[in-house]
């Protein structure tokens, strides 16, 4: 009876201490900053020549390598995406962008995360099938990874974290949050999950990086 009671309770500190993680995760969501500051990108820029995202290789969805120094000279927006989110429309935004954009010099790049409340339980084939028969996505999909917590991924311990990427630290709060970053492979500053592609803000920010 001692040992059960023991259990009991440490269940539930356990449930309560993922209540009090998932409500934090709403509460940074809701009331956190929308998007990071452009002024700190500005004054560090010349001083992060060599703090880029060229240094990480991740799978993409099909499992091969890719460096993301292919990308230099292109302006990229890394977004962490999810197949069962509220916020998993934005897919459609994601895909109509790249296609307007592609041609000018941008590319979206997807990361599949479970990080937030299992919101992406799938295989890499499964997410790469709910992508292109649900939203005809082309942009490059990569393989699942962590965004956040012991196991995050090291892009983007790089993307989170002032002293890696030399521009500002940041969490990140939900699916779809979105980081710029220009054709020199620097950090530009982040927007919010719930702030589309197509937002003012975003598309004058990515514009005046081309």
């Amino acid at each position: 009876m001692p040992f059960l009671k023991k259990a009991k309770t440490i269940l539930i500190i356990v449930l309560m201490l993922a209540f009090i993680s998932v409500m934090f995760g709403f509460f940074s969501l809701f009331f956190g900053p929308k998007e990071g500051r452009m002024e700190s990108y500005q004054q560090n820029k010349s001083q992060n020549m060599e703090k880029t995202i060229y240094q990480f290789t991740l799978n993409d969805i099909n499992g091969s390598p890719v460096s993301l120094s292919s990308y230099k000279g292109k302006v990229v927006i890394i977004v962490n995406v999810a197949s069962k989110c509220g916020l998993t429309p934005q897919y459609k935004e994601l895909q109509a962008f790249y296609e307007s954009y592609k041609d000018k010099g941008v590319v979206v790049l997807g990361f599949p995360a479970n990080n937030f409340m299992g919101q992406e339980p799938g295989t890499d084939s499964e997410i790469k099938s709910f992508c292109e028969k649900n939203y005809g996505v082309t942009f490059p999909v990569f393989s699942k990874i962590s965004v956040k917590g012991s196991d995050m991924d090291p892009l983007y311990r790089f993307l989170t974290s002032k002293e890696l990427n030399g521009v500002m630290d940041s969490g990140v709060k939900w699916n779809f949050q979105k980081y710029l970053i220009d054709r020199e492979g620097r950090l530009v500053t982040f927007f919010d999950p719930r702030t589309e592609i197509n937002d003012e803000q975003v598309v004058k920010a990515i514009e005046a990086l081309l």
